[in-house]
Parts: structure tokens; sequence; C-alpha cells
């Protein structure tokens, strides 16, 4: 940074605090209801057990939505979470950006905008965005590129549902990876001007090849619903290209995730993983989750395995910093680094300073 004088140093002071971006503070929702790993191995009509649903899938239990947990709804419910934990008003927010998924209560219908009216947001504006798995460590990106970009926007929320799980057909084997998906609604709150909680470098690779080896089959454009496909469609959650798709992560997802961890953290003023101090992992299989832990010389007590929780998509990001800091395995200082993938496919890491 260049020489000021000392005439100019109270301007620097301030163009620095206003540079910084943080998490001002973060909300969740759970639905109350849960399905054990015995009604899970029960669903797969003897495929798996529920020893190895425990075990090998790495899910005890997980939430599941009632009648009123719309995806939206979620999404407002944990925002309104974030305000009440953070005591934000909430017409100091400027912009909404929903992570919300597009299964949601009606089609069509902007998600930033009923979370906006839901919480009193009434001089937000907010747009949805969607990235799958990854949407909020790309929302964080996002968010941070933005109060850097525009002076006039000084807070974002990032809220959303998810309930993607309502389409797994538990029968269909090429799909175990899914058997996990859950449901809940998580935020975050992102200010500039903040002296902890401080968001600092992301990393984000995509791969369009595999854009449509996974995804929900039936009830598009290209297969509409019809008289005859719609209890069909309700579970058509699948592997388009299970081969194709397995073979090529087989190859390149490890990786990709490790380029995109190693990467955020040279981003966040040369780190390297020896610098971190918990790992935001989103659930996956018991194996791969010990052997990521591995590969990058972590411990379990440097984590949460999310196996009472299962996979809610990219609401993880927010129940892991949240199960961190209940259990204190984040502390002040702590680096956090937060990693996501998404089907389409998408691989993300976001780091955060935790505390002052």
């Amino acid at each position: 940074m260049t020489h000021m004088s000392p005439s100019n140093s109270g301007v620097v002071t301030m163009m620095n605090k206003q540079e910084n971006i943080g998490i001002l503070g973060y909300g969740l929702y759970l639905p109350e209801g849960v399905m054990t790993a015995k009604e899970i191995a029960g669903a797969t009509k003897g495929a798996w057990t529920e020893a190895a649903v425990k075990e090998k899938l790495g899910i005890l239990q997980k939430p599941i939505p009632g009648p009123n947990d719309g995806t939206q709804e979620m999404g407002a419910r944990a925002a309104m979470d974030a305000l009440t934990r953070t005591g934000l008003d909430p017409k100091e927010i400027d912009v909404i950006l929903c992570v919300g998924e597009e299964w949601k209560e009606y089609g069509l219908t902007t998600s930033a905008l009923y979370i906006q009216d839901r919480i009193g947001a009434v001089n937000a504006w907010g747009i949805d965005a969607a990235n799958r798995c990854c949407t909020t460590c790309t929302a964080l990106k996002i968010a941070k590129d933005m109060l850097l970009a525009d002076e006039e926007i000084d807070t974002i929320l990032i809220a959303g549902g998810y309930r993607n799980g309502d389409f797994v057909d538990y029968t269909d084997k090429d799909i175990s990876m899914m058997y996990n998906l859950g449901a809940g609604g998580g935020a975050f709150l992102v200010k500039k001007g903040m002296d902890r909680n401080l968001l600092l470098g992301s990393h984000i690779i995509a791969d369009g090849s595999l854009s449509r080896t996974a995804g929900l089959e039936i009830g598009g454009i290209a297969r509409p619903f019809t008289p005859d496909n719609t209890y069909e469609g309700y579970h058509s959650l699948r592997l388009m290209d299970a081969e194709g798709m397995k073979n090529k992560l087989n190859e390149t997802s490890l990786p990709n995730w490790y380029k995109c961890i190693d990467e955020s953290l040279r981003k966040s003023g040369g780190l390297t993983r020896k610098d971190i101090g918990y790992l935001g992992i989103l659930h996956f299989k018991r194996s791969q989750h010990r052997a990521m832990l591995a590969e990058l010389g972590l411990t379990e007590e440097q984590t949460v395995y999310l196996e009472e929780y299962g996979h809610i998509g990219q609401i993880d990001q927010m129940l892991t910093l949240h199960l961190g800091l209940e259990q204190g395995k984040i502390r002040d200082g702590s680096l956090v680094t937060l990693i996501a993938a998404g089907i389409g496919y998408v691989w993300a890491s976001s780091n955060i300073r935790w505390g002052k």
C-alpha cells in the first residue's frame, strides 16, 4: 500500500475498514420431522441395511419437511432467525441473494422477494441464485464482490431453503449418494465495515460437460408431466448418465476440490492448508469424509460430520458453521474453510477469518 501523509490517515483508515467484508451473523431453520437410518434402509426395499446406511453412507438420521415447510418459507424463517441473533433491523438490508432451490411452493415465483416481504426488508431488492449445492459458497463471493463494488450497498442477506429429498427414489440404486438429502433453511448476513468474521478468498470450478448427467428427469420441457407419469416424475431425481458421471467424477472431483481449497487459501493472503482451523464439509459418505481430512492434514476435532443431519444442499454451510461454534471447534481467530460441490458440476471453497 502507498504511504499516506498524516492528514490523510483518517480517510485511509475509514477506506480500509469499509473494505472489510464480514459475516454479521447467521440463521437456521430445521424441520422437526426426521427420517432415521432404519427408515432409509426400509425404503430401499432391502438393497441397504440399517448398519450400512449408518456406517457406509454416514447417515444416522436427517430432517424431513412437514406440511408447512416450503422452500421459500424455510428460507424466510432462517432469515428471521439471523435477524433475531444479530438484532439487525430488516430495513437495513439492501440486497437479498436467495440460495433456495427451484423446488418451491409456487413455480416461477421469486423466492428472494417472498423473503423480502416476509421479514419486512422493505428497502431491499433481491434475486434468486442457483448453483445447486454450491450456491451458498457462490453467493458469499457474489456478496463480497457486490459490497466492494457498490458504495450504496452495505448489507446483504443470503438466505434460502432446501428440500430436494422429496424427489428421491430409494429403490434406485444409482442414486445412493442422494439418500442423505434432507430439508432446512439457512441464512448469512454479510456486511461491509466489519471488524470480525471477515470474508477472505473464494475459488470456484465448473465442468459443464456434466450439466445433464444428474437432475430431475421428468417434469421439465424435455420430458413434461403427463397423466401417466406424474407419480414417477415426482420420484425422478436421477443420474441420467450414471456411468459417464461417475467415471468423470472419479477422475476430476477430488483434484478439483483440492484445487479450490488451495486457490481459495492463496487468495486469502497466501495461506496454506496448515492454516485451516475448521473445515466446513458438506455431508457425504463416511470414507470420503475421512479421506479428505487425512489429505488435508486435519482431525475430527477440526470439523463436524453431519451424520445427524445428512445433506441439506447449500444449507450445509450455515449448519456446519453453527455446529462448529456450538461445539467449541471454531474460536476467535480460527480460519474457517467452507467447501461445497453441486451437480452441474461445480466445486467451491470460501474462507472466513472468524472472530476479531
